[in-house]
């Protein structure tokens, strides 16, 4: 049998499970895809001799490690400003290639709808929840 994690090991029958954030869920998921775009773009850089073949390499690699870093770091505010730099190196490297102008476009334009559409779906959520305690004090008897 595989062995139990720290959460399924401390479950209890009853508790309430912790709401995932979408907002979190949804900035991660285009980080990954920014990660991925970071990879085929350094290949494409090697492969035109934009640069040192070591340099964009380098760079390259560095680009796509913090995309998937910044993922771990989406629960405080300041992964959320390191996602928004992330926006803004994507589009400067439209100076190598010039195709990234329109893809950081539109993978910033993808950033900004996970922020706005996940924490307005975060905020729904919170409310849900509330309202579902409410409902619960009020009536005690009800099984769910």
């Amino acid at each position: 049998m595989a062995k139990l994690t720290r959460a399924q090991r401390e479950w209890r029958p009853g508790m309430k499970k912790k709401q995932r954030s979408t907002k979190v869920m949804f900035a991660s998921t285009v980080l990954t895809c920014e990660a991925f775009l970071a990879i085929f773009v350094t290949l494409a850089a090697f492969g035109l001799k934009r640069a040192e073949p070591a340099l964009v390499l380098s760079l390259g690699a560095a680009v796509a490690v913090l995309c998937i870093i910044t993922c771990a770091l989406l629960r405080k505010p300041a992964g959320y400003l390191i996602g928004w730099i992330l926006q803004v190196v994507f589009f400067l490297c439209g100076f190598i290639l010039v195709d990234m102008f329109y893809l950081s476009i539109f993978f910033g334009l993808c950033w900004w709808y996970a922020l706005k559409k996940g924490g307005e779906i975060d905020l729904e959520n919170k409310r849900r929840a509330a309202a579902q305690q409410e409902w619960d004090r009020a009536h005690p008897n009800v099984e769910s």
